[in-house]
């Protein structure tokens, strides 16, 4: 089973997207809103020492 933090950054993901993908302005600021939401509801992003470049 997905876990919750994984299902929001997935759905964020989509929703971008969909923003991008948005014909109108309205369309493109619900998608671009509701990725927002869902990002903030996986949490932050957890930093690696791999990812970090000297």
């Amino acid at each position: 089973m997905e876990s919750d933090e994984r299902y929001y950054r997935r759905r964020a993901v989509e929703e971008r997207m969909a923003a991008q993908r948005a014909v109108t302005e309205t369309a493109r600021a619900w998608h671009a809103k509701l990725a927002e939401d869902y990002a903030a509801r996986a949490g932050p992003l957890p930093i690696y020492a791999a990812s970090i470049s000297a």
